[in-house]
């Protein structure tokens, strides 16, 4: 089985090189994908360089634009299904997702078609955060549960490993949803198919280095989205 670590980028120069190693010093034999937002700090140049260490596990793939983390995942997703990956893992570069938990993620993803690595699956394991963006996450949780009746704790996480099925039946090209509004998105559409989806507890680490890329818009975007994935479900047009 080949798995896929997918890890976007814009301006992660300080991290990536560390997520990077991090990564390959696990026994699995993971491949990565690091999707890269055309960055100005150079962060591709340092991929390019390592791949000389790396040259059949890490491969590079820089877009032109950046338009929202859900369209470098989605541009991830079809370059893991056109290389026969098995399993395709979403991780950031910043360590906020710990790559020790990788193994946790894909030893359940061998038993369900999604695994997700939960901040609230077991209370609030969230550490470095300040106390209103927790606030933030917690509740934009609890509001997508009830607004769409998912049984997920952690809707708007975005460490996830998916079996390859369902990249192939989720109807990529239906995605529209960009920012963490995105991750609800496939979590809800795979969830609609019918995939099983479990959770695996981890702790979520705030970034040490690096600039966050949460902004008012992100969230604007996924409140009034979740409310337009529940209207297109209500009329049969997801």
């Amino acid at each position: 089985m080949k798995n896929l670590v997918i890890i976007p980028t814009y301006n992660e120069k300080e991290n990536i090189e560390m997520i990077i190693s991090a990564v390959f010093q696990l026994e699995e034999g993971y491949h990565i994908l690091v999707v890269d937002d055309s960055s100005p700090d150079g962060t591709s140049e340092i991929v390019k360089r390592m791949q000389a260490e790396y040259p059949h596990y890490l491969h590079l793939s820089i877009r032109k634009i950046k338009d929202g983390l859900g369209k470098a995942y989605l541009h991830g997703f079809q370059w893991a299904l056109q290389n026969g990956y098995d399993r395709i893992i979403e991780m950031d570069a910043d360590f906020s997702h710990n790559p020790q938990d990788l193994p946790k993620l894909v030893e359940a993803c061998k038993n369900a078609d999604i695994s997700i690595g939960s901040r609230y699956s077991r209370g609030v394991n969230v550490v470095n955060w300040p106390m209103g963006r927790v606030l933030l996450s917690y509740f934009a949780s609890k509001y997508v549960r009830f607004i769409l009746g998912v049984n997920i704790s952690d809707t708007t996480a975005g460490f996830v490993c998916f079996n390859k099925q369902v990249l192939e039946e989720i109807g990529l090209e239906r995605v529209k949803l960009k920012g963490y509004g995105f991750q609800v998105e496939m979590k809800y559409r795979a969830f609609k198919k019918g995939f099983k989806i479990v959770e695996v507890p981890i702790i979520f680490t705030n970034r040490e280095k690096g600039v966050s890329k949460m902004h008012g818009g992100i969230i604007g975007e996924a409140i009034f989205g979740v409310l337009n994935l529940r209207w297109k479900s209500f009329i049969n047009r997801l």
